[in-house]
């Protein structure tokens, strides 16, 4: 059963043709190609709200606009995944937050400790949540990150348990996702899908581990 259903998408159609996303795999020419599909299509479909979506060559980084230049999504090292990442915080984040560097986020650095992990993965639930169904609707895989190589990362089991059991409230109370997050959904299901949207059986918690 689909139950985000399509809603009529005020969009001007792109002249830049369909390609697939289905296999990236090592052919790093074919993840540029992609995440090159991805900034266009993005930027077109949110130029309403003054952002664009950027490669980083480093660390994310969200810059708000100022009166020359539109707010930047900056991703990660060119990453698809980064990209999907960084947008569904910025959907989070909400109008005020769109205002502040870094959308107000503060993070402690890798290393940090059980308690400092414990805070992190309770902002980080319902945007790797989000960034799941992105990447279901463009027919991407999803890995749950932790983002703690050198300190505690906790009970990645129970961090898992919260972004599944996010997922499926997401689904089955579709209002609960954020305006732009399930318009970027519709979107891509729209191009990638063929119209077809997310369904509550393609998300199974053992998909994470």
């Amino acid at each position: 059963m689909n139950v985000l259903q399509t809603q009529e998408l005020v969009s001007t159609p792109l002249s830049t043709p369909k390609i697939s996303l289905h296999t990236v795999g090592s052919d790093h020419r074919s993840e540029y190609v992609q995440v090159d599909w991805l900034i266009r299509h993005f930027n077109h479909w949110f130029s309403h709200h003054n952002v664009i979506l950027v490669r980083g060559e480093h660390e994310p980084e969200y810059f708000p606009a100022t009166t020359f230049e539109p707010a930047k999504i900056q991703f990660a090292h060119g990453f698809f995944n980064s990209a999907l990442h960084e947008i569904s915080h910025w959907c989070i984040a909400g109008q005020h937050r769109r205002t502040l560097p870094d959308l107000g986020y503060w993070y402690a650095p890798d290393g940090r400790t059980q308690e400092q992990q414990a805070l992190f993965e309770q902002v980080e639930v319902k945007p790797q949540a989000l960034e799941w169904l992105f990447a279901r609707a463009c027919l991407r895989p999803f890995r749950v990150s932790l983002d703690n190589l050198t300190g505690d990362g906790g009970d990645g089991q129970i961090f898992k348990d919260h972004v599944f059991a996010q997922v499926q409230h997401y689904l089955t109370q579709p209002d609960s996702i954020p305006r732009d997050g399930l318009l970027f959904i519709q979107h891509l299901c729209r191009d990638m899908r063929d119209g077809n949207m997310l369904g509550i059986k393609e998300f199974l918690r053992q998909d994470l581990d």
